[in-house]
């Protein structure tokens, strides 16, 4: 459950960043698509290159939900890679368990979908997987335990009650 103090913080984080970390953050997003603050609405000077990397690596941690040592590492894989760094990023951090979670359709947000991959309702292969950065691999199934079926987010998520919020499922992606 999240408190109002912790839903306050994601859509402040929101209007700084620029983008909608969660379904409410769009809403008031639209209403004020400002930064929060006393300057928000004033617009000082061009950001530099400097302060639009910063922006961006904030927005990939907060957009996924994980720490800054978890994204340096990633981004060390990504580089080690052949191709471009950011693509390779994004490649791998799509690949984690709870951002295809979310991806598929299953929770309304990134903090959900740890959630439920944490409390033991997915399974991939076959095998109960409870930490939120495995990395799927291209072929293997991701579906609900059969006891979990039964519970709220995934009714609300048969049903397409998500389907409102969450942008279509990619196209790497089966559901």
């Amino acid at each position: 459950m999240v408190t109002k103090s912790q839903d306050r913080r994601k859509v402040r984080l929101s209007r700084a960043l620029g983008v909608a970390l969660t379904p409410k953050a769009a809403r008031y997003l639209e209403k004020r698509p400002y930064a929060p603050g006393e300057h928000g609405r004033t617009k000082r000077k061009a950001d530099s290159d400097y302060a639009v990397r910063l922006r961006e690596k904030q927005r990939l941690r907060e957009q996924y939900g994980i720490r800054e040592k978890q994204l340096v590492i990633q981004f060390n894989e990504a580089r080690r890679k052949d191709g471009l760094t950011g693509e390779n990023l994004v490649e791998q951090l799509e690949m984690r368990l709870d951002a295809l979670v979310v991806r598929a359709g299953f929770a309304r947000t990134t903090a959900q979908a740890r959630q439920l991959v944490v409390h033991r309702h997915i399974l991939v292969d076959g095998q109960l997987v409870d930490r939120p950065s495995f990395r799927v691999k291209p072929g293997q199934l991701i579906h609900v335990k059969p006891k979990s079926e039964g519970l709220e987010p995934f009714q609300v998520a048969a049903a397409g009650g998500h389907a409102e919020v969450l942008p279509p499922v990619p196209g790497y992606l089966e559901v």
